[in-house]
């Protein structure tokens, strides 16, 4: 899979026989396997112990990372990222501006993808493993840096209850 630049967005291409036939695996995937994953990240973020997440009942998790889960499905579907990365930017101004950590809204990303990789180590022949792990890490890869690139942008104007830059930066997290 190559990326190349739309309007400064990433759009995910392939060469035509080899898109075709990755996208009717992953499509199948995606839509054949999406209660499984999405019950293995909720899971997954209950024992993260994600201070907000853990707080929000299972229901509501479920919900928030289905939410997440259609914006991969349309990424792949439409091979642009522009959607998912303008979502991942508004969900870090509603979650910097209700004081979310960045860690714990990133763990909500990698919870998903983890559990995407996962099904399919779990479900497809290892020759199918390489284009949906490639295609779900490039989609989440993307809108996990424009999730950072705008909670820092939100830090650097004003004080960051959600983001401890110090601690970011040391590696530790933040408490």
């Amino acid at each position: 899979m190559r990326r190349r630049a739309a309007t400064g967005i990433g759009v995910l291409t392939e060469a035509p026989a080899a898109a075709a036939r990755n996208d009717c695996l992953m499509t199948t995937f995606l839509h054949g396997e999406r209660q499984a994953i999405l019950d293995s990240a909720v899971a997954a973020l209950k024992r993260a112990h994600a201070r907000h997440y853990e707080a929000e009942a299972q229901a509501e998790v479920y919900r928030r990372l289905a939410g997440l889960y259609d914006e991969v499905d349309a990424a792949f579907a439409d091979h642009d990222l522009s959607r998912i990365v303008e979502f991942a930017r508004e969900l870090a101004r509603t979650r910097y501006a209700t004081g979310y950590d960045l860690s714990e809204v990133q763990t909500a990303f990698n919870v998903l993808e983890e559990a995407i990789w996962r099904r399919a180590f779990a479900t497809l022949p290892p020759a199918e493993f390489a284009p949906v792990i490639t295609r779900a890490s490039t989609i989440l890869g993307a809108a996990k840096d424009a999730l950072a690139r705008e909670y820092v942008t939100l830090a650097t104007h004003g004080h960051a209850p959600a983001l401890d830059l110090p601690a970011l930066i040391a590696g530790t997290g933040a408490p």
